[in-house]
């Protein structure tokens, strides 16, 4: 990952440290040309002469360090950012009257290119730090500044921010655009092992559960027990492999200026909560999308119906087949657990509650009311029982609160 990372920001930022390099070559010879043609307008032109030979010295001698980010370190920013901010005090001492005319600095405009450093270094609060500091050597210059002077000190503020803001959209963008390819590349490989799983263990599974019905007696067991494993090791591997694509799709949608990753207080998906009670007799239907609630909400939420699947291996047998439905609705969460058992005799729960059996009221219904929501229990002897949880899309749980 740190390999990916660094050639990633070399993508982004080698560009604009050449161009940088290039800017600051150029500037510092309008710099030196400018004083040769206004020479005889200077009263001190040795201490133009003398500055513009150390700021020649330093910007050639520093081309390696705008080559790229590392050489370009804060010590080094500081020192340029202070050679310009000197040239610009040092301009009314060679020349009295350029206090009085509106004419350019010492270093000129190659003062933007120590600017423009601290903005593609650190972004754009970098370069308000830097602008601001030439701002206020520009308006300390001029003694009684300009409009024309103001005009330029805020046009390299907002240029100087703006770039640095550009930089920092276009570095989110690469890391958003690495991490798409990270989970694109762990997709593809679990998209493999699901082929390699498919082709072997699962067909093996399969095998033993007709080889065990066929044979009967325990092989009819052990080839029950295979078939659940199928299923289960089949739900796994498809959730998997949904929840994989689901990222991978808003990694690669998602904005560039900030992560891909989702922080740890963000939605949790209940349907990865409720995919280990699918099975060979617990058929687990879902929208197919993320059933996003607050992660405390969607941890009791998914209690709630393992107490409800614990009462139906309790009460309906080892052979009921359950169903497990989960609705997702704009303003609710809405799961609802119905078995094919014997049903729940009149009165039979009041009299559990009365013994201090609470598995229903406080495992279940106990749960949504601390959630704000509602647990429904209809069961008719004979036919089954359905219970109906229902938990509202704004609730985050008892832990949350």
């Amino acid at each position: 990952m740190a390999k990916r990372e660094r050639v990633v920001r070399m993508s982004v930022e080698q560009p604009l440290w050449r161009a940088l390099m290039a800017y600051r070559v150029l500037t510092l010879g309008y710099a030196v040309l400018l004083f040769v043609f206004t020479r005889d307008t200077f009263e001190r032109p040795w201490v133009a002469i003398g500055f513009l030979a150390v700021l020649s010295v330093w910007t050639l001698a520093t081309l390696p360090r705008v080559a790229g980010a590392a050489a370009c370190t804060r010590r080094f920013l500081g020192a340029d950012l202070a050679l310009a901010l000197t040239g610009i005090l040092l301009t009314p001492v060679a020349d009295v009257h350029a206090q009085t005319f509106d004419g350019p600095t010492l270093p000129s405009i190659w003062t933007a290119g120590s600017v423009l450093a601290y903005a593609i270094k650190g972004g754009w609060r970098w370069a308000a730090f830097a602008s601001s500091l030439v701002a206020v050597a520009n308006i300390v210059e001029r003694g009684h500044p300009s409009q024309d002077t103001l005009h330029n000190v805020l046009l390299v503020w907002v240029a100087s921010i703006a770039i640095g803001y550009v930089v920092e959209v276009a570095r989110a963008s690469e890391r958003t655009l690495a991490r798409a390819l990270e989970i694109e590349a762990a997709t593809r490989e679990r998209e493999r092992l699901a082929r390699d799983i498919h082709d072997s263990v699962l067909q093996v599974l399969a095998m033993v559960q007709r080889r065990g019905a066929a044979l009967g007696g325990e092989a009819a067991e052990l080839g029950r027990m295979a078939g659940e494993q199928e299923v289960a090791l089949r739900t796994l591997v498809a959730g998997g492999l949904a929840r994989t694509s689901r990222v991978s799709e808003d990694a690669s949608l998602g904005a560039v200026v900030r992560e891909v990753e989702e922080p740890d207080d963000g939605p949790a998906d209940l349907r990865r909560l409720l995919v280990p009670h699918a099975g060979s007799r617990v058929t687990l239907a879902d929208p197919g999308a993320p059933v996003l609630l607050a992660p405390a909400a969607a941890r009791e939420l998914a209690a709630a119906v393992g107490a409800a699947m614990d009462n139906v291996r309790r009460h309906a047998g080892p052979d009921a087949r359950t169903w497990i439905l989960v609705e997702d609705w704009p303003d609710e969460v809405i799961v609802t657990v119905r078995d094919d058992g014997p049903g729940i005799p009149d009165g039979r729960l009041a009299q559990a509650e009365g013994e201090g059996r609470l598995g229903v009221a406080q495992s279940i219904r106990g749960r949504l009311r601390d959630l704000g929501g509602t647990a429904e229990l209809i069961s008719v002897p004979g036919q089954g029982t359905e219970v109906e949880l229902k938990v509202p899309k704004g609730s985050r749980g008892k832990a949350e609160r």
